[in-house]
């Protein structure tokens, strides 16, 4: 930060409040959500003049459910040069101390606000080898864990990290069918930022969905798409929107397959 003319902030009083514990000072710059794309002209401006500009956030990593990827885009298209630096980053810290499979995992970031929204993505990860790391904030944590205990079997495992780093670390790990009951237990748990962790799809998932698959297609040979989908959700215990959203996939193909012919 010493050798920088200027900072690009999340909030300049956060920042200024850092800045001081050192005993730094540096002219400080507004770079939030709300007006990425206007700052960014003004920064490449600076660039373009000679300076060096640090792009920081209140916690964690720009870019990283943070704003600054805009920004960082506008710089490279301007053809200027972005130097990262190693920093906080709560998706690494929180795998490191969850003792989840790390060979693989993926990153949701926040979920939408609105519950359909919400859901429909939840079941789009369903079958996920992967490790899933969510972020959620305080006011939201109850209602996601609930969410996600509807989701996915509620013998997976979750790892539920709070504030991490911070005074009030609290790192917490359980069955995803206790996960909601232990943030209740405690008003307190309901405070600060969390980053989730959710153990990913078993290997029996992938056997129902290949069972459920075998089965939607002898009686699509047989029934129209949604009866079909009806029949294998009954058989199968799968989903039935699922079942008939693939229906409709097998169908469209065979039907292209037949007018090539």
């Amino acid at each position: 930060m010493t050798t920088v003319d200027a900072i690009a902030c999340e909030d300049t009083r956060n920042t200024a409040h850092l800045l001081s514990r050192y005993g730094l000072s540096k002219p400080l710059i507004a770079a939030h959500q709300h007006n990425e794309r206007e700052i960014a002209e003004k920064l490449i401006a600076r660039l373009q003049a000679g300076e060096r500009i640090a792009l920081v956030s209140d916690a964690g990593t720009p870019a990283v459910s943070d704003p600054g990827a805009r920004i960082v885009d506008a710089v490279r298209n301007a053809g200027l040069r972005v130097v990262p630096l190693p920093g906080a980053s709560a998706v690494v810290t929180a795998l490191s101390a969850a003792g989840l499979p790390d060979d693989a995992f993926h990153f949701v970031g926040f979920l939408p606000s609105k519950a359909g929204q919400r859901d429909t993505v939840l079941a789009s990860l369903k079958r996920m080898r992967a490790t899933l790391v969510f972020y959620e904030a305080p006011h939201r944590i109850a209602e996601t864990v609930t969410a996600l205990a509807t989701a996915f079997e509620p013998s997976r495992q979750i790892v539920l990290a709070r504030e991490l780093t911070k005074l009030f670390e609290e790192t917490h790990r359980c069955v995803l069918s206790d996960a909601a009951a232990w943030i209740a237990a405690d008003a307190n748990r309901q405070k600060g930022e969390f980053v989730i962790l959710l153990e990913g799809a078993p290997d029996s998932i992938d056997a129902e969905a290949q069972e459920a698959e075998r089965v939607l297609r002898i009686l699509l040979q047989e029934c129209p798409v949604k009866q079909a989908a009806t029949l294998a959700a009954q058989i199968t215990g799968s989903k039935k929107n699922a079942l008939y959203e693939r229906a409709l996939q097998l169908k469209s193909s065979a039907t292209d397959e037949a007018n090539k012919n």
